[in-house]
């Protein structure tokens, strides 16, 4: 199990997270805005006004997703206490994986499940798709209180900085808005009762696990 001994303070938490979120959404807000002004600017021909006519679409669409997923994984999402359904949190991850450079194959059961294990889920979600930077295949799967993200790709590799996070073994003040992501689903686990890990499962996979 891991350690519960030493935690970043309320303030810190709250600040690194946010900075985690603007960091996810600021690429495709500032594609928008620069899709925009293009087409705002009287020298742009109508063959480029279409092109940021689609950039401005698809960047769009990007953040939506982006925020939504941040919503559940990040967020509230709901009152205290509340369950999420297992089936609409695999709809939104697939929406912010995409389907270009990592595919993903959600397997977890359509049920509603407390939010802290949901959170969870889609946090070793984001540690999985951090294994393989060349893309790849994430496998998600849930079996009682038993999760597990398989993450497969070329030249998988478990970024070693974040699994000293879910050891607990990282100074605190080493913890910035790159490893808060690992340190909060370190929390969560810790929340729900479970111990989580990140470790090489053969050659290719980088396997999350929490139970």
């Amino acid at each position: 199990m891991t350690s519960d001994i030493a935690r970043l303070s309320d303030l810190d938490l709250a600040a690194l997270l946010c900075s985690r979120v603007c960091h996810d959404i600021i690429s495709p807000v500032g594609a928008i805005a620069n899709g925009l002004e293009l087409m705002d600017d009287p020298d742009t021909d109508a063959a480029m006004k279409a092109t940021a006519l689609d950039m401005v679409r698809s960047s769009a669409k990007t953040a939506t997703a982006k925020l939504k997923f941040c919503r559940i994984a990040f967020g509230a999402s709901g009152s205290a206490g509340a369950h999420i359904d297992l089936g609409e949190a695999g709809e939104t991850a697939r929406s912010f994986v995409g389907d270009e450079k990592i595919k993903l194959d959600w397997q977890a059961p359509r049920e509603n499940r407390p939010k802290a294990e949901v959170k969870l889920l889609l946090n070793m979600l984001l540690l999985g798709m951090a294994g393989i930077p060349r893309g790849g295949l994430v496998t998600v799967s849930v079996d009682g209180r038993s999760f597990r993200v398989s993450a497969k790709g070329e030249r998988a590799k478990v970024p070693q900085a974040m699994a000293d996070v879910l050891l607990g073994v990282t100074p605190l003040d080493s913890i910035d808005a790159r490893l808060v992501q690992p340190y909060y689903t370190r929390i969560i686990a810790q929340s729900a009762g479970l111990s989580i890990g990140m470790a090489m499962d053969g050659e290719d996979t980088v396997l999350v696990s929490a139970a």
